[in-house]
């Protein structure tokens, strides 16, 4: 987070929002949907289970022993990988200037529009580096190995932002182009301590015939439709943001990425601690505790986000100020991509329990009817933006994310009601409306500090500390006085551990 932080500051200063960093924006939606499909989170959940059989089986058929089989397994894939991404992405490289025009950024202008494909060239080289790093980082993670697959992420940024400080005064926004490159490679060259210690070889197989990769192909096909419509659905909105005017593009990427951060931490982390409980509980078919754990995990969930998106909207504008505001990205800037990050904020909860939900599905080996409602929200996520980008303008694109993402939640819990016979849903709807209003008594104290602070003529930094620390205060209080019981277990857990 702090890399990722460091990188989005230093890029602030030199260009605050605009036609230049749109067109950067915009290049890497079709190679970040293209590295989803081949090689992305799909690959890895395919991938270790199959990798981690030839690794604990001593001796294979062919006489060679586990791990060595193993290596050989990963390079069989790994070489699939680089031939298909290589492929798709000269492919892309060569019909850059089309697929800009037609389908990433109609709305831009001929230069615009050149210089999208400009950057998208360069970055799809970054995209076949990812490709190989994705599949070494899944064969650590196979060994049990997770401490540099867990860094790469942290030193990709880094890249980014070295070209955005010393090849963008020459090379524009193609240096930052040239600098993710860089930064994909970085990501994986910190694998390779870990890869020489764990005896990796390169082999020129490709093994066409091998039972194993034919496995791993049909184990990724519903997750990469469900990533797939999920990156189709951004390149959308990147679609219509381009028809809005300058800077449209980037106050969506950047609304978006600040959303991000607390839906990470929430969301993504109840999901990830969820998910192996889920998993034992529908394999012994226990579906009083599948609807015990959901409903807990669930009020737990939503008793963070919703304080959490409140204080993105009453706070998001000092708080993006005092990261960003520098440089090229001026106030104007800061009130843009706000715009975007209240409008984000709305769909927090949906996004963090989404998380959840999902899960909850995959645990019983459902993954098509996760899939079959993401392509609904989509679809409605895009009719959405069409109507709401007219009177709202980009922020109606983010509002039509955040409405999607609702209404595809609360249709998984209700298949899920109707499955299991019921998700706890009394016990949740009073808990919301419990947090409801203790978030309403938060969200008074922090107007009234914030006005207070404004008054007093305090900085940014100030304000935000006085206003937040005084808002989570106000919450803690106002949530021991409702009864909000899920926080106050997650609060013990936390100190205890």
């Amino acid at each position: 987070a702090a890399a990722g932080l460091f990188r989005n500051a230093v890029i602030a200063s030199s260009f605050g929002i605009g036609t230049q960093l749109d067109a950067y924006y915009a290049a890497f939606k079709l190679p970040d949907l293209l590295f989803t499909i081949v090689a992305g989170g799909a690959l890895a959940t395919a991938f270790i289970p199959v990798f981690a059989g030839y690794a604990t089986t001593r001796d294979q058929g062919d006489g060679h022993a586990g791990r060595e089989a193993a290596w050989r397994f990963t390079a069989a894939v790994l070489n699939w990988v680089v031939l298909i991404v290589s492929s798709l992405a000269l492919l892309a490289a060569i019909l850059a200037p089309l697929l800009v025009r037609h389908l990433i950024a109609p709305g831009f202008d001929p230069q615009q529009q050149a210089e999208t494909a400009a950057v998208m060239r360069i970055v799809l080289v970054s995209t076949v580096i990812f490709g190989i790093s994705a599949v070494l980082g899944s064969a650590l993670n196979g060994l049990k190995h997770f401490l540099l697959p867990a860094l790469a992420p942290t030193v990709y940024p880094l890249g980014v932002a070295a070209g955005a400080l010393w090849l963008t005064p020459t090379m524009g926004v193609r240096g930052m182009a040239a600098g993710a490159v860089a930064g994909s490679v970085l990501h994986l060259l910190i694998k390779v301590p870990a890869l020489i210690k764990y005896g990796f070889r390169w082999s020129p197989v490709l093994r066409p015939g091998d039972g194993s990769l034919r496995r791993v192909a049909i184990l990724m096909g519903p997750r990469v439709l469900d990533l797939g419509v999920f990156h189709l659905t951004l390149l959308a909105t990147t679609n219509l943001a381009s028809r809005l005017g300058s800077g449209s593009v980037s106050a969506l990427e950047w609304g978006w990425d600040a959303m991000q951060l607390p839906e990470t931490i929430i969301g993504t982390a109840f999901g990830l601690v969820a998910f192996p409980t889920f998993a034992g509980l529908a394999a012994s078919g226990n579906r009083d505790g599948l609807r015990r754990t959901l409903g807990e995990s669930l009020r737990t969930v939503l008793a963070l986000a919703i304080p959490a998106a409140a204080g993105l909207v009453l706070l998001g504008r000092p708080l993006l100020a005092l990261l960003y505001q520098r440089g090229a990205f001026d106030a104007a800037a800061t009130e843009g991509v706000y715009q975007a990050l209240r409008m984000y904020a709305v769909g927090l909860a949906g996004h963090s329990c989404l998380e959840l939900v999902a899960r909850a599905y995959f645990a019983e080996k459902d993954t098509v009817t996760p899939l079959l409602l993401a392509m609904g929200s989509a679809i409605l996520n895009i009719v959405l933006g069409l109507l709401l980008m007219a009177p709202l303008g980009y922020a109606g694109l983010a509002l039509a994310n955040s409405i999607a993402i609702t209404l595809e939640v609360l249709a998984l819990l209700f298949i899920l009601r109707n499955r299991w016979g019921g998700v706890e849903g009394r016990a949740t709807s009073a808990q919301l409306a419990r947090v409801l209003g203790a978030t309403a008594i938060m969200s008074l104290a922090i107007v009234g500090v914030s006005a207070a602070s404004n008054r007093s003529g305090m900085g940014n930094l100030l304000t935000l500390a006085v206003a937040g620390t005084a808002g989570i205060a106000v919450y803690a209080g106002a949530s021991m006085v409702l009864r909000i019981r899920e926080l106050g277990r997650f609060a013990t857990a936390v100190l205890g551990r």
